[in-house]
């Protein structure tokens, strides 16, 4: 987990010195980042059931190795062929093992005490790599050179396998027999593949234009003839009844909601910080640190407990507000902003995602049994992966229009990228109450007599 989030976020910071160095043109470069997510989130699902088929303990093994070897070959990288390529096949390699890791905790901490430490820890990792990823991404880049964002992977990767041989107990899985459906693996995989290359070049075409409308519904069209075609299969890909629990469905809901909120945290004030404020790359990452801190001691520290005292529900419910807070204040942030006065208080309400992660987390495995735990993991990373670009696409859609219109009324750059970004945390927030309300609708407890 560390390694993938790490690598999400470390390149973010990179890619000047890689197009500098490279000679991308301003719209390839942007397939340094496509080219991972496209593979990443259209091959979860399909990874975290396989794992259960043939070992989740192979799954994550291979994939890890694959996610290694791939990094060494971004890192060597001289052309952009050969570094897109990388990047792709990094994506394949973080899809296995990122699908199956989650499950293979559920598996192996049954206790729900034990469990509730194992996901808070989980979730904190996740915090980690993406904090760890701006503050290395700008010393890395700027104390050596950008191939060390890739390189950085070869000792974590290494260090994960070999303790993950030797800690991790064999699982033979069900058997390619119980869910070797090839054609639903190929509905659903292209289904998702398309859609998420469609949703990553919405920046690009525009959401009316027919490559996005006519791309988007045959990914639509894919996806509902995978769902068809797991109705009626004999051994389906994808099992519905994992559809039939409210709080699955919910969770993964929930989740998607909030992933695309939190875009706006995580990139647009880095953004700011940098365009607006003046900040450099590795200040960047410093001054989001707090975030991290606070996150990590909430995950690691009490949201087991709260979670065991108060219940998953009201444990993100709290959380989820913290976080819908955090946007609203953003969506007064001024030009010329003091660090403690006006971002510093936003960075200390991210415990609200240390909050909301572990139980959101619970929540999404709790209606899965032991021989779909794999598929669950699968489902519930690749509902990030949907939020993530979904977040993109809508909410640097939505500041870049706005701050185009407030240029051409005369404003001044940083008062018009401001206002652009207002307009994002503003939408955020928006999808944060969203989030609240469907927690409050569909994840609640039943009432008990």
């Amino acid at each position: 987990m560390l390694m993938t989030i790490l690598d999400g976020s470390i390149v973010t910071v990179a890619m000047p010195a890689i197009q500098n160095d490279l000679g991308f043109t301003p719209a390839g470069l942007s397939w340094v980042v496509n080219a991972y997510l496209i593979a990443f989130g259209s091959l979860l699902l399909l990874a975290g059931r396989v794992g259960d088929l043939i070992g989740r303990r192979r799954m994550f093994l291979a994939g890890t190795a694959v996610f290694t070897a791939a990094s060494m070959l971004a890192g060597f990288a001289g052309s952009p062929a050969l570094l897109i390529a990388a990047r792709f096949l990094q994506g394949v390699g973080s899809a296995m093992a990122s699908a199956v890791g989650l499950g293979i905790l559920i598996t192996l901490f049954t206790e729900p005490r034990e469990r509730a430490k194992a996901i808070a820890v989980f979730s904190f990792t996740g915090a980690a790599g993406a904090s760890l990823g701006q503050v290395l991404g700008g010393a890395l880049t700027d104390g050596l050179d950008w191939h060390w964002i890739f390189f950085i992977n070869l000792p974590i990767g290494l260090a994960a396998l070999s303790l993950a041989v030797p800690s991790l107990p064999a699982d033979r899985g069900l058997g390619l027999r119980a869910g070797a459906d090839a054609l639903g693996a190929l509905l659903v995989t292209a289904g998702l593949m398309l859609g998420i290359y469609t949703v990553v070049g919405v920046e690009q075409y525009g959401w009316a234009c027919a490559h996005t409308l006519g791309l988007g519904a045959l990914a639509l069209t894919l996806l509902a003839a995978f769902t068809l075609r797991q109705a009626r299969a004999r051994n389906p890909l994808m099992p519905l009844r994992i559809l039939r629990s409210r709080t699955v469905v919910g969770a993964n809901l929930v989740q998607m909601l909030m992933v695309a909120a939190l875009f706006s945290f995580q990139v647009l004030v880095a953004l700011y910080l940098q365009k607006v404020l003046g900040y450099g790359a590795a200040a960047t990452g410093l001054a989001m640190l707090p975030a991290a801190v606070v996150i990590g001691a909430v995950s690691l520290g009490v949201s087991a407990r709260l979670n065991a005292r108060f219940g998953e529900h009201r444990v993100l419910l709290a959380g989820l507000t913290l976080l819908a807070l955090a946007l609203a204040l953003l969506t007064r942030l001024p030009v010329h902003a003091h660090y403690a006065r006006d971002l510093l208080p936003v960075m200390l309400l991210a415990a609200g995602f240390g909050l909301a992660t572990p139980a959101l987390t619970t929540l999404a495995m709790s209606g899965a049994g032991k021989e779909d735990a794999g598929l669950a993991s699968g489902l519930f990373n690749t509902t990030q992966q949907i939020g993530m670009a979904l977040g993109v696409a809508v909410l640097s859609t939505l500041a870049a229009s706005r701050t185009r219109a407030l240029t051409a009324t005369g404003a001044d750059p940083a008062e018009a990228l401001t206002g652009g970004y207002h307009l994002a945390f503003a939408t955020g927030t928006a999808l944060l109450l969203t989030a609240i309300a469907l927690t409050g609708l569909l994840l609640r407890r039943p009432r008990t007599t």
